[in-house]
């Protein structure tokens, strides 16, 4: 599972999740990528598994590129206890995902493979997405 080794502040904000994405927005590392068409938070055990369910795909060959990281604590106070007496305990960390991320790239594998991996990934994930290949720039322009 995925969490920081340590963080400045232990709790944060909530915050908005309006708007595309900043950045990481092309794949960069692999030769396919798997992108968010809607915004939300991604949990680490989401990310976890879609990787498991993508290397179990791939059995040996394939390389994953995971571009997404939760660095962002989400507390939960205890049930049954009554509202106030201060923020929650951090229950788990989340990736805040917007439009247009690209979440993971794979590389060495087929188109195929490539796309039935991140069928099988999306299926774990709380949002729509989609595939995108790798874009080659010309250099000579």
């Amino acid at each position: 599972m995925l969490l920081p080794k340590r963080v400045k502040y232990r709790k944060q904000f909530r915050g908005r999740m309006k708007g595309a994405t900043k950045g990481g927005d092309y794949v960069s590392f692999g030769d396919f990528g798997l992108v968010a068409m809607e915004p939300a938070w991604v949990t680490s055990n989401q990310i976890e598994a879609c990787r498991v369910a993508m290397s179990r795909f791939f059995r040996r060959g394939g390389k994953i590129y995971i571009r997404i990281f939760p660095d962002k604590p989400v507390t939960k106070k205890p049930q049954e206890v009554r509202m106030g007496k201060g923020k929650g305990a951090v229950e788990h960390w989340v990736a805040v995902v917007k439009p247009g991320r690209v979440l993971f790239e794979v590389a060495n594998v087929t188109e195929d493979q490539a796309r039935e991996a991140f069928r099988l990934a999306g299926h774990k994930l709380p949002i729509k997405t989609r595939m995108v290949e790798r874009e080659v720039y010309d250099e000579a322009q």
